[in-house]
């Protein structure tokens, strides 16, 4: 079965692949997490590229929730999912928090509209 796919905008590949590790402790190995994050050589930024190569692999068949971290994150994201086959889905949602909600259903087989708005619901979940 496809399962929904994550990917991570992010200015740095290290808080990306950090959150990536994460999601990996709290969903299955079948959803494919995808850090999109840094630019091609290394700094910190993003790359339309890294994107659009991050959601080719994320995507299974069942679809990709994509989070950004920061302002340019999410324009550079929005701009690049303009351009792609309807799909994949940008959304506004606390980029940890959101991540792993949006794992934890992602491994249930839940479709890619339930997948979305748990990312999107986490932001209204109190830490305490």
């Amino acid at each position: 079965m496809a399962l929904v796919g994550i990917v991570l905008v992010s200015h740095s590949d290290k808080l990306a692949s950090g959150l990536r590790d994460l999601l990996r402790q709290v969903a299955t190995d079948e959803v494919r997490v995808e850090p999109a994050a840094g630019t091609e050589d290394g700094d910190l930024g993003t790359s339309s590229a890294l994107i659009e190569a991050a959601v080719a692999r994320a995507d299974s068949g069942a679809g990709v929730v994509v989070l950004a971290d920061l302002g340019s994150a999410v324009l550079t994201a929005r701009t690049v999912l303009e351009d792609l086959p309807a799909g994949p889905v940008l959304v506004d949602a606390p980029f940890v928090e959101g991540a792993v909600a949006a794992a934890v259903l992602a491994s249930t087989g839940a479709d890619l509209a339930t997948v979305a708005d748990a990312a999107r619901e986490a932001r209204d979940v109190p830490k305490f």
